[in-house]
């Protein structure tokens, strides 16, 4: 009687370990992991295609160069991390890893500082995509010998991009919608020894980006609500999740802002302006 009692007891025992290994309770050394799931969602995230548009049914349209500035509390969460870990990178690690991945085919434009609207027509070659990923910084040896150097462009040095989107209204689904079409990094300046300039920045290239959105697609976000609900880079610019200001807007000119309106306030009044004749020409297409 005490043998069948060992069997049975020894059987139960069996059968709740496994199932305790098959609910991740239990789990062997071999198959650790520092997370209570297997995330499947990022990595196998794909794109959402743009609804297909034709011309008779655009009815009002303009394009917009607008400014994302990362040091902004909204989008602080496409600067961190600095350094990259397991399960987050920021947005320049991002960009960076997609340029330097052969198989993302990602292509690198010239842009024009002086006429933002050069965007997709000058393509860099390698030498001029790998020469703007450096900043060129003095390095003396301990003969005190200098000599001029490329170091990679890290995080922090980078806290601004510039995208290139068209805003238009969709008479067949009645919408106002907009599209992203190019992003652009801008640097930090920094002097011959490498110490930042305040105040001022460098363009850097134009990426084209409807081709980087499947990188970002699979690239999580951190989120400050709830570590089970993070969204990718691809989430944060199709529901425009973060704070930008205008640039410019498509005018007979070609003229920024920055132009015409010398002060800082008053640009970004004028930006401000911009952004409210959108929402009322939208407003007024509806009738109640």
């Amino acid at each position: 009687m005490k043998n069948i009692m060992k069997i049975v007891a020894l059987t139960a025992l069996l059968f709740v370990g496994t199932d305790l290994f098959a609910q991740g309770v239990l789990t062997p050394q071999s198959q650790m992991q520092d997370q209570l799931y297997l995330k499947e969602n990022a990595p196998n995230r794909r794109v959402i295609p743009w609804t297909f548009l034709r011309e008779a049914d655009v009815i009002w349209s303009k394009r917009i160069w607008r400014m994302i500035d990362l040091r902004e509390k909204m989008n602080l969460d496409m600067y961190y991390p600095v350094t990259p870990n397991a399960n987050r990178k920021s947005l320049w690690d991002i960009v960076v890893s997609s340029v330097k991945n052969k198989d993302n085919h990602l292509t690198l434009y010239n842009v024009s500082p002086f006429d933002y609207d050069k965007s997709f027509t000058m393509p860099m070659s390698k030498t001029e995509g790998d020469s703007a990923l450096l900043k060129i910084v003095t390095v003396i040896d301990s003969n005190g010998n200098s000599s001029q150097q490329g170091q990679a462009l890290e995080s922090p040095d980078l806290t601004q991009y510039m995208l290139k989107e068209d805003w238009f209204f969709d008479k067949q689904r009645s919408v106002m919608d907009v599209r992203i079409l190019g992003m652009c990094p801008f640097k930090k300046a920094f002097d011959q020894n490498g110490n930042e300039i305040p105040g001022s920045s460098t363009i850097m290239f134009w990426i084209y980006f409807p081709q980087i959105r499947p990188v970002f697609a699979n690239a999580e976000v951190f989120n400050v609500h709830n570590d089970a609900e993070r969204r990718t880079y691809e989430d944060i610019f199709w529901k425009r999740q973060f704070s930008s200001y205008i640039l410019q807007e498509s005018n007979v000119a070609n003229r920024r802002i920055a132009d015409y309106m010398k002060d800082h306030l008053d640009a970004l009044l004028e930006a401000e302006k911009i952004k409210g004749d959108m929402f009322n020409l939208e407003h007024d297409m509806w009738q109640y």
